[in-house]
């Protein structure tokens, strides 16, 4: 049900200092205040047996934390599939947003196994991700999202450690092929870490990967519990996820992440930069400017600012570092808020006319509207109208047909 504009929304955050796994994830919640019965009692509809949850307390590097402990009496888990996996979420008497978020997360890993080993994704035999652990670590991490109400997670960028894990594969590099391939898909920001264990492993990196809205720094909210969730590995130092709860005003709003990579340039021809726009918004930049400035030795000069997913920042350095004279970029990732955005069409004797708006509610249906610049070309170029009063023909046709005149 959609929330009233005026509503709080729950907003919860995966700081990820020292990574995230499965088990971190359900400490970490029960930690933050959710009731174990609780959680095991939703479990319990999965058709899994000689499996039992529990949690106890820990200290890591003097921080206080729940650590998960899923006790499971297999000798040897079975190897199952993704159909397998799939079909045992369906037969479970789990309520529809939890089966969803665990069938989004076995499918994201499904796709990461498919794209490491080169098998149809169908064929993936899950190891240690389809043992029973693993499943109710999964399947817990989505319950916990329900069960604590949540409407919008954010998770910050994830820490990278070096080194190599035994699994059923045998020895891989850390991170491991998984892992990446599943942080490459949502173009995850990753922080290098110097460490010898494995800080972020398949099943975390699919959980938050599925859930999370965007990676970055804290959000604006209002903070009201924070729980701490240790890995099964101790260190010796804070081996913990921290999942900060809170709330904030529900707006009319939604926000993403995105790059922005700047550089001063005095030594390019004028005519380089309408060749690099075009390059860098065929590439998926999202917006593309230029800024007159005055650089050391009173030389004029360009500030070239490009905007664009992180997940295309690769591509965009390397088309400014191949267009241009620069040799360096600046990089920030800023987060970008946005009234929601709708288009309709509006018929005029020339031809349809798109109008780019957005809706604000019943009391202000339409708080900004406005038509497709290169339609409204094509219609005064048919027309012989002056450009300026299609504009307005355009305006005035969306006037009556938002309004019924």
């Amino acid at each position: 049900m959609k929330k009233a504009p005026s509503e709080e929304k729950q907003i919860l955050y995966f700081d990820c200092f020292s990574g995230v796994s499965g088990d971190m994830i359900l400490g970490a919640a029960l930690d933050l205040g959710l009731g174990l019965p609780e959680l095991r009692e939703m479990l319990s509809s999965l058709t899994l047996s000689d499996w039992r949850l529990d949690s106890e307390k820990v200290s890591r590097g003097g921080i206080a934390g729940t650590r998960a402990i899923v006790y499971v009496d297999e000798a040897k888990p079975p190897q199952r599939n993704l159909p397998a996996i799939l079909a045992l979420l369906k037969e479970a008497d789990l309520p529809d947003a939890i089966y969803e978020r665990s069938t989004a997360v076995f499918n994201r890993l499904a796709k990461a196994e498919s794209a490491v080993h080169n098998i149809p994704v169908e064929k993936v035999h899950f190891h240690e991700v389809g043992a029973v652990d693993a499943i109710i670590d999964i399947v817990g991490a989505s319950t916990a999202i329900y069960l604590l109400n949540i409407d919008e997670i954010y998770c910050s960028p994830l820490p990278a450690g070096r080194g190599t894990v035994k699994a059923a594969h045998g020895i891989l590099p850390l991170p491991s092929p998984a892992t990446l391939e599943i942080l490459a898909g949502r173009g995850v920001p990753v922080e290098g870490k110097e460490t010898d264990f494995e800080m972020v492993t398949p099943t975390g990196a699919a959980v938050v990967t599925t859930f999370a809205k965007s990676f970055g720094p804290l959000p604006s909210f209002n903070i009201e519990a924070v729980g701490y969730g240790a890995g099964s590995y101790d260190p010796g130092s804070p081996n913990f996820l921290r999942l900060i709860k809170g709330r904030c005003l529900e707006t009319n709003t939604f926000e993403e992440d995105v790059d922005v990579i700047e550089s001063n340039i005095d030594d390019l021809s004028p005519e380089v930069f309408g060749y690099l726009m075009e390059r860098l918004f065929a590439a998926g930049a999202l917006d593309v400017y230029f800024t007159p400035i005055q650089m050391k030795k009173n030389r004029p000069a360009v500030k070239l600012t490009v905007l664009g997913p992180p997940a295309q920042r690769q591509k965009l350095q390397a088309i400014i570092f191949t267009e241009t004279t620069t040799l360096g970029l600046r990089l920030a990732t800023v987060r970008k808020i946005m009234l929601p955005r709708e288009t309709k069409v509006v018929e005029s004797r020339w031809g349809p006319i798109r109008i780019k708006y957005s809706a604000e509610g019943k009391s202000a249906p339409v708080s900004h509207f406005a038509p497709e610049y290169e339609d409204c070309c094509k219609i005064a170029s048919l027309s012989g109208l002056p450009l300026l009063e299609v504009y307005r023909l355009a305006e005035h046709l969306f006037h009556n047909s938002i309004t019924g005149n």
